[in-house]
C-alpha cells in the first residue's frame, strides 16, 4: 500500500522559523528545532527546512539547525535554500540531510541537477518550482519567489524530470500563506507533463483541503506550513531574545490564527479512505 505524506515545511530566516504570505512579510514564529521535534513526534511523515534568504545572501546557513535537528528528530529530513555546489549538497547530507531541495541553483546551472543525481541519486534531489500565474502563463521565480525567470513553470518541469530530479516540490506563490486552497489548474498542467512524484505547497488552509487533493489527483504528498505552525502556537511561543525579524505577530496574535494538529489531519484523510501512516 502506497501512503499518501504528509510534510510540514519550516521557513527559516536567521535561525528562526518564520512565515509569511505569497512568500512575503516575514513574521517570526519560534525556534524552528522544537518545533520540527513536536511535528516528528506527533506523526509528521517528513519535514523540509528552507532557508528563504539563503540565495539573496550567498549562503546556506542552516548547517548548525539540521545537525541539532537530526539528534531528535526521527524523520526524513529535507533541506533548501542557498545549495549551489556538490560540495554544500555534502555537507547537508553529511549533518543530517535525508534529500535536498534546490531552486534558483537548478534554474541558473540545470546541469547541476543531473550531477547531483548521478554522484548522490535522484532520491536524494528534489527540485523546487515557485510559479506565479502572469499574462494568463505559469512562470518560474527564484529567489524565494522574488526573482521573474521567464521560464514557462510547464516546460520547466519537463526539462527538470529530463535532468534527472526525484521529485518536485510545486509551489504556488499565488496560493502560499492564504489558506485558500490549492491551485488545481497549476496541479493538473504539471501533472500531465510530468511522472516524478509531486510535492503539492501552498493554500492548505484545512485538512479538508487535503482530502479534496488527494480524492482529484494522484499525488503523493501535501506540504503545508501555517496550519501547522498556528496550531503549535497554542504551546510554542518561545523564542530567544536575540532572535532577529518581525516578532510583532507572537506578541499580538490573536483566535484568528487558528491550525490543526498532525492527527487532525491524518484522521480525517483516514475517515475518507485516504491512506496515510498511523
Amino acid at each position: 500500500m502506497k501512503y499518501k505524506r504528509i510534510i510540514a515545511r519550516l521557513d527559516i530566516k536567521n535561525n528562526a522559523l518564520v512565515k509569511g504570505i505569497h512568500l512575503e512579510g516575514l513574521r517570526v514564529l519560534g525556534e524552528p528545532k522544537e518545533f520540527a521535534k513536536n511535528y516528528s513526534n506527533d506523526g509528521i511523515d517528513e519535514i523540509i527546512y528552507m532557508d528563504v534568504v539563503a540565495s539573496l545572501y550567498g549562503r546556506n546557513g542552516l548547517l548548525d539547525l539540521v545537525r541539532k535537528t537530526a539528534e531528535d528528530v526521527f524523520v526524513p529530513l529535507t533541506v533548501g535554500g542557498g545549495i549551489r555546489s556538490i560540495e554544500d549538497v555534502s555537507q547537508l547530507l553529511k549533518s543530517g540531510a535525508d534529500k535536498i531541495c534546490i531552486n534558483t541553483a537548478a534554474v541558473k546551472t540545470p546541469h547541476l541537477i543531473s550531477e547531483i543525481a548521478r554522484i548522490f541519486g535522484s532520491s536524494t534531489l528534489v527540485v523546487a518550482i515557485e510559479a506565479i500565474k502572469t499574462d494568463g502563463k505559469y512562470m518560474v521565480f527564484i529567489d524565494n519567489g522574488r526573482e521573474y525567470t521567464g521560464l514557462d513553470a510547464i516546460e520547466w518541469a519537463q526539462e527538470v524530470e529530463k535532468l534527472g530530479a526525484g521529485e518536485i516540490l510545486l509551489t504556488s506563490v499565488d496560493k502560499e500563506g492564504t489558506k485558500t486552497g490549492f491551485d488545481y489548474e497549476l496541479i493538473d498542467a504539471i501533472k500531465k507533463v510530468t511522472t516524478l512524484p509531486l510535492i503539492i505547497h501552498g493554500g492548505m488552509g484545512s485538512s479538508s483541503n487535503a482530502v479534496e487533493l488527494f480524492k482529484k489527483h494522484d499525488i503523493d504528498a501535501v506540504c503545508a506550513s501555517s496550519i501547522f505552525h498556528y496550531n503549535m502556537l497554542e504551546t510554542q511561543t518561545n523564542v530567544s531574545q536575540d532572535t532577529l525579524g518581525n516578532k510583532h505577530f507572537l506578541q499580538n496574535k490573536t483566535s484568528n490564527y487558528k491550525g490543526e494538529s498532525i492527527l487532525d489531519v491524518k484522521t480525517n484523510l483516514l475517515n475518507n479512505n485516504i491512506s496515510v501512516r498511523n
